[in-house]
């Protein structure tokens, strides 16, 4: 198999795969992201790769009212913990 000049291979344990363009986008952000950030992107994905197909996923961009107090709730929790953490 000859290499696309285009599209970079991504190396994993001696496998190597030809990614599309979106891939590669894909992948260069998520590198970019700090390792805690990462790691919960890639919990989402796992948690969305694990739907059965045929489910539809809302990807509105408006949030209910809802949405925006368990947004804040969790928000909240977790600036208590960073200044408690801070305070140790």
């Amino acid at each position: 198999m000859r290499r696309r000049q285009d599209r970079p291979y991504t190396d994993y344990k001696g496998i190597k795969v030809q990614i599309s363009e979106r891939e590669e986008i894909l992948l260069d952000s998520f590198r970019r992201l700090p390792a805690e950030t990462a790691k919960e992107l890639s919990a989402l994905a796992q948690r969305l790769a694990a739907l059965a197909p045929g489910t539809t996923v809302d990807w509105s961009d408006s949030w209910s009212d809802a949405d925006l107090r368990e947004f804040t709730a969790a928000s909240l929790r977790r600036l208590d913990d960073e200044e408690q953490e801070e305070s140790h």
